[in-house]
Parts: structure tokens; sequence; C-alpha cells
């Protein structure tokens, strides 16, 4: 009887850290209806210049919204880009509807997004956040060996892994329940947040949504590990930057990917913050770094392209 309790416990366990078996349900594309989303700031960022030939694509994160971006797409408008942070379906809107979405459809919309900047531009650059880092990596996986392929990408606190025993990677201790309370429930107290009153140095200006998100935190946790596995399909510059005390996606993510990625360009950077009220992670946001990084991305994204492997 021990002994069957034991295998349940260890079956158990395996079941929900592995996702062994996994895979997305819901897969239908989506589309974004703007209309509905519940504040201005959560609405995609779109800055054009009649005639202009470069322009760069910006990705938020989960469970966030381009509002992310609102001083850096200013600053690479400013610098002769045209800009476009699109507002991801299912996010900004209704978080309850937002929770029986999935990584498939989120990645399948910018798919579509990417490919029909990609046609315009003759020059187009893609950067993205947490989440939107991670897809910035999926696109150069997906498109860097393809004519297709992106001029550039630059990834900010970068997730390519969760929770790793091997890696020394432990996102959050939760994910060893999550698939068992998936069975119940898409989500756990879905809320707006309609900025942070408690904020500082910028943070209070975060748009997104709160809360426990199972199902789609399960989909996202999935598509690391094919993300992970492919990094080495990446040719195309790469850019990748991540703080060092990040307190929502560990350090050492920025380490796989700088030994598993083949950029052709790859530059690195660290970033250490002082003591703030905020977790370090989406540094675009943060006033107290944002216009230096702002200004070493320009310098990666407007200088032409090295020939030996680069760090910064």
């Amino acid at each position: 009887m021990l002994l069957l309790i034991i295998i349940l416990i260890i079956v158990f366990i395996v079941w929900n850290a592995t996702l062994f078996g996994y895979r997305d349900r819901n897969v239908a594309p989506l589309t974004v209806d703007e209309s509905k989303t519940f504040c201005d700031e959560a609405k995609s960022i779109i800055k054009t210049t009649p005639g202009n030939k470069q322009a760069i694509l910006l990705v938020h994160g989960f469970p966030s919204t381009p509002s992310v971006y609102h001083y850096s797409a200013e600053r690479f408008h400013e610098a002769g880009l045209d800009v476009y942070a699109p507002l991801l379906p299912g996010f900004g809107t209704d978080p309850k509807q937002f929770a029986h979405t999935t990584f498939t459809q989120w990645f399948d919309y910018l798919c579509r997004y990417y490919e029909n900047l990609r046609n315009q531009y003759e020059t187009l650059y893609v950067l993205g956040i947490s989440m939107g880092g991670m897809m910035t990596l999926k696109l150069g996986e997906t498109y860097c060996q393809s004519t297709l392929s992106p001029d550039k990408l630059v990834t900010i606190a970068a997730p390519v892994v969760y929770n790793s025993v091997r890696d020394g990677i432990i996102t959050d201790w939760k994910q060893y329940i999550t698939r068992t309370l998936g069975l119940f429930t898409p989500s756990i107290g879905a809320h707006v947040v309609k900025g942070n009153p408690k904020g500082e140095d910028g943070n209070e200006y975060w748009f997104g949504y709160g809360g426990l998100f199972i199902r789609p935190g399960m989909s996202l946790v999935h598509a690391m590990k094919s993300v992970r596995r492919d990094l080495g399909k990446i040719t195309c510059p790469l850019f990748s930057i991540h703080d060092v005390n990040d307190q929502t996606v560990p350090f050492k993510n920025l380490k796989i990917i700088e030994k598993e990625q083949r950029s052709s360009d790859f530059h690195i950077l660290e970033t250490e913050m002082g003591n703030y009220n905020h977790s370090r992670h989406a540094l675009l946001l943060y006033r107290s770094i944002q216009q230096s990084l702002t200004d070493t991305i320009l310098e990666f994204l407007l200088e032409k392209e090295t020939t030996d492997h680069a760090q910064t």
C-alpha cells in the first residue's frame, strides 16, 4: 500500500512538472478588437512616417499590454523607425476570456502580423520583453533561415526555462500543482490592473491583468521547451538583455540563451538595477534605466552588422 502511494505521488509530480502529453486545445486563429480594451493605455502603439522603409515590431509580455513601450516607442520613432507594438489577442480586454486562450493562438497572431510587416519594409527589427522576448526568439527560430528573416532581434528578460533542477532554475514552485488545478479552473482571482499606484520608477505605469492564470500560464510554460530546443536556429543578429536581480524571470535564462543560440552577431548586456519597489523585469518601463537602455538598443539596431561574435 505504501509503495502504491509513493508511486502515485511520483506520477503526480512528474505529470505536473513535465507537462507530459500536454497540448494546446484552443488553437483557432484569433483577432483583436481594440474597441474592447479596458483602457486606452492597453491599446496598440503604432507610429509611422509615410514612405519609411525601416520599422521595429515591439512584443509585450504576459499578462501585460503595449503600454510597457510608451517611452521607447516614441524614442524609436524619433530615431527614424516606424513603430508597431500590437496588442496580442486575449490581452488588455477581458481577463476571463483571456483565461481560455493559448500560446499557440498568441504566436499565430504575431506571425501573421510579422509577415505582413516583413513584406512592407526593407528593414525590420523585433524587440520583446519577457514573454515577448521569448516570442522574439521563436520568431528568429521560425524565420532567420528564410527569405522572411528579421534584420535584428532584441530580447529583454526572455524566459526559456521555467522550473529546471538540472539548470538550477526554479521560477515558481506552484508549477508542480498547476496542471492539476487547471483541471478545475482556468484562473484564480483574475482581474484588470489599470496602473500600479504603489509602484515607483515608472512601474506605476503598468497595465494588464492580475491574478493566477493557470491554463494560459501552463500553455506558456509548455511552449518554452520548444523555444529552448530550437535556440540553435537563431542565426540573425541578436542582442539579449537581463537584469541580474530580475524577480520575475530568473537571470540564468540569459546564460542559457547565450550558450545555445547561434547568432551571426550576438551581443549580451547584464544590467544591475538599484533597490526599487519593482521586480527589475520590464526594463524599458523604468525611468531610472529606460533612457540609457534605449540608447544602447538603438546603437545595436542602427550600427552596421559586424562579422565577429560581439559582446557589450
